[in-house]
């Protein structure tokens, strides 16, 4: 079965979730889209020139009735599953990204980390690297 998106759009589609569960995208946020996309192997091929059509297409989904879940389901989808924990750690960077976790952003997390099946001992090595590599004095 092919799936209907890449696993490249997949990760963003990710992304742009946690950080539209607030309805709030800082710049802090989409900053760290772009840090992540530039430095994690994974986006390596990734072609830039398809970064803002992927991500109006995750928003335009998410307008739609149905639409948070239609986007997990793609997203479950395309990704093989030795990238879903990659998936859940890049959400969990975009979520710590302005120094504050909202209470729609943790949901949103609990949500991906369910639909990705990822355990919580996993869910909580990731959550508290997270946490390590962002923090402050």
């Amino acid at each position: 079965m092919t799936s209907t998106i890449s696993h490249h759009t997949a990760l963003i589609y990710i992304m742009v979730l946690v950080s539209a569960a607030d309805r709030d995208m800082t710049d802090l946020e989409i900053s760290t889209i772009g840090d992540i996309m530039r430095s994690l192997p994974i986006f390596r091929n990734y072609d830039w020139d398809h970064l803002a059509g992927d991500a109006e297409s995750c928003a335009a989904l998410l307008e739609s009735e149905e639409g948070l879940e239609t986007v997990l389901g793609l997203v479950k989808e395309a990704l093989p599953d030795r990238l879903c924990e990659t998936a859940y750690a890049v959400s969990c960077d975009v979520a710590a990204a302005d120094g504050k976790l909202k209470q729609e952003e943790l949901r949103m997390l609990e949500m991906i980390r369910h639909k990705l099946d990822v355990g919580r001992l996993i869910a909580a090595a990731i959550e508290r690297g997270v946490r390590a590599r962002n923090a402050t004095l």
